[in-house]
């Protein structure tokens, strides 16, 4: 045999070992999504006030329709806080019709366009919090649709002994026409709530910023929303912060759905190498292993190494089936939880997905720039160490 041939021979054998990583990934997925699914639910022990922290940022499609998941929330006592940067920001019109609709709502509106680092959401929640009159703070992003027991099932995993911060997974929710919102929304669903929840099983406590749920003393503790504003992934900052004081990191039993407004491949490409460029800056080579989740991908890649041999198309049929099984089965269970139905996944869009998905781990590590609503930044990683405590308790 030649030298080429027993390189290629062992290219081979790598990729179908990453094939079988990834099957028996995908396979984990839905037994965490079943087991978190299957959890009991409770009510909240007492219900005291909370305020509701929305930081808004123009325009957004079916931006009235997420506000109003907001005030109708089956809680006896809450506050919405809506802060903008600039008065004319066209948001604050869903926001003036939001208050005619539901004049018996309690509403806020912080408009403030005072900058404080390069985090442009958490310079405008430091800007809201003087307006917040209550002890329990729940910071959500605008584009979350909410079940009506969002604040109920927060306010009950916070009420868990030793829990300093909570937060939620999401399932995601095309709010655009075109190939880019459906592959977004089948992340979102079918790829990083099912990570997530393997996380969960290994030990992590990562916080997912789309909601962040946590005392005012908490905040305090840490250093204040201060302690975020130099960071973009200010979520996972805050979930280290809330660590480092011995408090955990909890998991409300509730999943509402985020929107994903970019109609082309482009854009959402945009967005999700974003995403994939701060955790990269967080946990390099994690974030390199996570590859390994993506059985399509190495399917089509043994193809391309084999010249399209029987086996790799068995390999690529295999991953498709269960896939496209795993899918189903996530859908379905999801929306028992959620008590309304999640996007599918079409079949067909499953390959391009895992491409889509690997091109971009690959390419987070091209570069640490980033575009966020059209500003431009660079992910870190993370705070210098105990910094923030030790200023918190001077």
């Amino acid at each position: 045999m030649s030298y080429g041939a027993a390189v290629l021979d062992g290219l081979e054998l790598a990729v179908v070992l990453a094939w079988v990583c990834g099957m028996l990934a995908v396979a984990a997925g839905v037994l965490a999504v079943h087991r978190f699914a299957a959890r009991p639910t409770e009510p909240p022990a007492a219900r005291p006030p909370v305020t509701v922290l929305k930081p808004l940022c123009g325009d957004e499609p079916r931006l009235d329709e997420a506000l109003v998941s907001v005030c109708r929330q089956a809680y006896p006592a809450f506050q919405i806080v809506f802060g903008v940067h600039d008065a004319e920001d066209p948001a604050l019109h869903a926001v003036r019709r939001l208050q005619a609709r539901f004049p018996d709502c309690d509403i806020a509106i912080a408009v403030n366009q005072a900058m404080h680092g390069q985090n442009r959401k958490i310079c405008n929640l430091i800007n809201m919090l003087p307006w917040a009159k209550h002890d329990v703070l729940v910071c959500s992003d605008s584009d979350l649709h909410l079940p009506p027991d969002y604040l109920d099932r927060l306010v009950a995993a916070l009420e868990v002994p030793e829990t300093g911060l909570v937060t939620t997974l999401c399932v995601g929710l095309p709010t655009a026409p075109g190939l880019g919102a459906r592959l977004g929304a089948m992340q979102i669903s079918y790829l990083f709530l099912p990570g997530a929840l393997m996380g969960r099983a290994l030990g992590r406590q990562d916080c997912l910023g789309t909601t962040m749920a946590l005392r005012r003393e908490t905040l305090a503790r840490v250093g204040g929303l201060q302690a975020l504003v130099r960071h973009l992934a200010d979520d996972n900052v805050l979930g280290q912060l809330v660590r480092r004081l011995g408090l955990r990191v909890g998991l409300a039993d509730t999943v509402p759905a985020t929107a994903v407004p970019e109609p082309s491949i482009g854009l959402v490409w945009s967005h999700e190498l974003r995403w994939a460029r701060t955790i990269r800056a967080l946990e390099p080579l994690g974030f390199a292993a996570s590859a390994l989740q993506f059985p399509l991908f190495w399917a089509m890649l043994a193809g391309v190494l084999s010249a399209g041999s029987g086996w790799s198309l068995g390999l690529f049929a295999a991953a498709l089936a269960l896939r496209a099984a795993a899918a189903r089965a996530i859908g379905r269970t999801l929306a028992r939880r959620r008590g309304a139905p999640v996007t599918p996944a079409p079949i067909w869009l499953m390959p391009l997905r895992d491409l889509l998905s690997v091109a971009e781990i690959a390419a987070s590590f091209l570069g640490g720039r980033v575009s966020w609503r059209g500003h431009a930044l660079h992910a870190d990683r993370g705070p210098a160490p105990a910094s923030y405590l030790d200023e918190a308790a001077d």
